[in-house]
C-alpha cells in the first residue's frame, strides 16, 4: 500500500512493515506519509525491507520555528448529534454518575480501596502527595484538582492522612471553590474510625448522586481525549486517521478534542504548528515542544530515543515515522489552544496537552484536563484504563480478534472504507457517552500515574 504519491516506501499489509518501492541511495531521505521519516544508512534496493538495519532518525534538539499558518477547517454536514449525559449545577456535563475517592497522599491508598469495596465507589490511588518539593508538589496538586473537579464524578470524597505536604488544608487552597454537597473531606489521623466514617460519607455522596438523571445533551458538550499506545505499522493508516476523522466530526459539531504525547509530536510538530489558530497558540506550542526537548536533554537523553521495542516489532522504525502516524489522531481542524499542567480544556476544537507519551501518565493528564472519555488506539494491545471510559481501538483485525476482552473497536475496516469506519466509531462514541460500558470499565481496569520530575525527600 502506497500512502502518499511522493513516498519511496510502501506498506506490506500482511505485517505493517515498509519496503522500498524505488531505489533509495545512502543518505537519502526515506519518505512516508509524504514526509521524511529518517535517512537511509546504506543503499536500499527496490523491494528491500526498510527498517532499523538500513535507516536512522534525522531528528536533533531544540529548533527555531516560524509561524506559517495554513487555512484549515472542518465542515459540518448539517446533522445534529446528541448523547444522554448528566448536567451538573455548574453547567458542566458528565457521561458517568460515579462517586470517586481521591487520596491526597499515597499513605491512605488502602483505606480508600477498602471504603470503595464496601460502597461501590471508585478509588483513584497514587503514590504521591508527600515528600515532594516545588514543581513536583504543584504538579500532583494540579492533577488531583482536575480529578476532583471532573464532571464524570457526581460526588467526591477527598481522603487525607494529616501530616503530608499535600494535606487537606493545603490542597483546598489549590482546589479553590467547590460544592460542599458534592465534595466531602476526611482526614484519617483525626478520625477514630476512618473506615466507618468514610463509608458514611460515601453513602451520603451516593444519595446525592441519585438526583441526577440522564438527559439529551448536544454533542458540542462532549470532550474526548486522543491517545495511542503500543503502535504498529498499521496505526497511521487505520486507527489513528479513523480517530482523526471522529475528532473532525465532533469538532464540526462544536465539540472538543484533546491530544497529548509531546515526544510523539517530534518530527511532525511543524504540521501542527501551521494549523495553530493564532500566533499566541503557535508560541505556546513552540514553548511546549522545545520545553519537552530541553527536559530530555537535562537528563542527557537524546530526544529521538523512541520508538519502543514493541513499536519496532510492529514496523515503526524512527520517531519521525511514529509521530507522523501519531498526530493523525488530531484530524484536520485548527488547533485552538495548548494546555499545560493544571489547565482544563475550555475552548471548543482541537487542544494540545503537555505531557509525556507514557501511557498511564498520558491518560491521567487527559482525564485531569477534562476529557469525558479517551479514544485509545493500539496495534499491540493493552488492558490499561483511565478513571474515565477508555475506548480501545485496534489497528488490525488479528489483535481485535485475539484480545476481544481488551478491544472495543476494530479499525482495520478503514483500509476498505475510511468514512464508514469513522462513522461507525463515532456512533460507538455516542453510545459510550450515553452509558454503554467500555471493556476497561467492564473489567474494572482503572488507574492513574502522576508525572514525576523532581526531588523527593
Amino acid at each position: 500500500m502506497l500512502i502518499h504519491k511522493s513516498d519511496n516506501v510502501d506498506i506490506n499489509l500482511e505485517n505493517g512493515h515498509k519496503y522500498a518501492c524505488k531505489r533509495i541511495k545512502k543518505g537519502e531521505a526515506v519518505i512516508k506519509y509524504g514526509m521524511p521519516i529518517g535517512t537511509a544508512t546504506e543503499d536500499i534496493p527496490q523491494g528491500a525491507h526498510v527498517h532499523t538495519h538500513n535507516m536512522k532518525t534525522s531528528l536533533s534538539s531544540t529548533l527555531e520555528y516560524e509561524y506559517n499558518p495554513i487555512a484549515c477547517e472542518v465542515k459540518k454536514e448539517g446533522k445534529e448529534f446528541f448523547f444522554l449525559g448528566y448536567e451538573r449545577e455548574n453547567g458542566n456535563v458528565g457521561i458517568r454518575n460515579e462517586v470517586w475517592i481521591i487520596p491526597t497522599v499515597g499513605c491512605v491508598n488502602k483505606v480508600a480501596e477498602k471504603i470503595a469495596r464496601e460502597t461501590g465507589a471508585k478509588a483513584i490511588t497514587h503514590p504521591f502527595g508527600c515528600s515532594q518539593l516545588g514543581g513536583d508538589h504543584r504538579y500532583t496538586q494540579n492533577i488531583l484538582r482536575g480529578l476532583v473537579n471532573h464532571p464524570n464524578a457526581a460526588g467526591v470524597l477527598v481522603l487525607g492522612l494529616g501530616c503530608e505536604n499535600n494535606n487537606i488544608a493545603e490542597f483546598k487552597k489549590q482546589l479553590g471553590e467547590y460544592d460542599a454537597a458534592r465534595v466531602k473531606f476526611l482526614q484519617c489521623q483525626d478520625s477514630n474510625d476512618e473506615i466507618e466514617e468514610g463509608i458514611t460519607l460515601v453513602h451520603d455522596l451516593i444519595e446525592y448522586s441519585k438526583h441526577y438523571a440522564r438527559r439529551k445533551i448536544p454533542v458540542s458538550k462532549l470532550k474526548i481525549g486522543l491517545k495511542c499506545g503500543g503502535s504498529d505499522g498499521y496505526s497511521g493508516i487505520t486507527a489513528n486517521p479513523a480517530v482523526g476523522a471522529v475528532s473532525d466530526i465532533l469538532i464540526s459539531n462544536g465539540g472538543t478534542s484533546i491530544m497529548t504525547e509531546v515526544p510523539e509530536m517530534f518530527g511532525a510538530e511543524t504540521l501542527l504548528m501551521e494549523r495553530c489558530a493564532s500566533r499566541e497558540v503557535f508560541d505556546k506550542l513552540v514553548r511546549m515542544v522545545n520545553g519537552f526537548k530541553r527536559y530530555f536533554e537535562s537528563y542527557g537523553q537524546p530526544v529521538y530515543e523512541n520508538p519502543s521495542p514493541g513499536n519496532k516489532a510492529g514496523g515503526i522504525t524512527t520517531l519521525e515515522e511514529k509521530s507522523l502516524g501519531c498526530v493523525q489522531k488530531g484530524g484536520h481542524g485548527p488547533i485552538v489552544d495548548v494546555l499545560f499542567n493544571g489547565d482544563t480544556a475550555t475552548k471548543n476544537g482541537l487542544n494540545l496537552l503537555d505531557g509525556p507519551g507514557n501511557d498511564i501518565c498520558a491518560i491521567t493528564n487527559l482525564t485531569a484536563a477534562g476529557a469525558h472519555m479517551i479514544l485509545f488506539t493500539t496495534g499491540r494491545g493493552t488492558p490499561l484504563g483511565a478513571p474515565i471510559p477508555t475506548l480501545k481501538i485496534a489497528t488490525n483485525r488479528a489483535l481485535a480478534e485475539r484480545k476481544s476482552s481488551w478491544i472495543d473497536f476494530d479499525a482495520s475496516s478503514a483500509l476498505e472504507n475510511m468514512a464508514d469506519c469513522a462513522d461507525a466509531l463515532f456512533n460507538l462514541v455516542i453510545e459510550i457517552a450515553s452509558g454503554k460500558d467500555t471493556k476497561n470499565e467492564i473489567s474494572g481496569y482503572s488507574e492513574i500515574a502522576i508525572f514525576h520530575d523532581g526531588v523527593t525527600l
